[in-house]
């Protein structure tokens, strides 16, 4: 099987779980998004940072052009991977690579670093009140997330595209 991990990353975040992921299959390459020339795969993994709940803009571009293929996605996101901000986020990629009639026979996301830029913006730019502004549980997230990907989600990003790969 011809596999294709790509990728498209801000602070490195995605890169490193494509990277741990593509560990998992024999016949694989990696490329950032903006290097991929062809389609020509049996499995298309497409990698991204969430950007205001989706995919970012880098590799919104992208899905568009996938069709008819199997498919996977991974994300890395500044929330809890177990929120509904993260749920929210996989039904809206997997609603992206559906209306191409794309085959999503996997996803696999974790907690990713938040660029310290946008931290820095939403502190001077927004109130306490405000969704995206910095409170007590918004700070702890955001320090919480400045450690991720860590060695476990890496590990476990290999394990579930390991079983994938498996099963298809």
């Amino acid at each position: 099987m011809k596999i294709l991990v790509t990728y498209s990353t801000l602070t490195g975040n995605t890169k490193k779980v494509c990277e741990a992921a593509a560990e998992a299959f024999t016949e694989v390459e990696i490329k950032d998004i903006s290097e991929v020339t062809t389609l020509d795969y049996d499995l298309i993994v497409v990698g991204t940072w969430i950007d205001k709940g989706t995919a970012d803009t880098k590799a919104l571009n992208f899905i568009e052009t996938i069709k008819k293929k199997k498919t996977a996605f991974i994300f890395t996101l500044g929330a809890y991977p177990d929120s509904q901000h993260a749920m929210d986020c996989i039904k809206r990629i997997k609603k992206l690579f559906e209306g191409n009639e794309n085959e999503v026979v996997g996803h696999y996301h974790c907690q990713g670093a938040i660029d310290p830029k946008l931290i820095e913006m939403m502190k001077t730019k927004f109130g306490p009140d405000h969704p995206h502004g910095p409170n007590p549980e918004r700070i702890k997230r955001w320090e919480d997330a400045s450690k991720h990907p860590d060695e476990n989600d890496l590990d476990m990003a290999y394990n579930y595209f390991k079983e994938l790969i498996n099963k298809l």
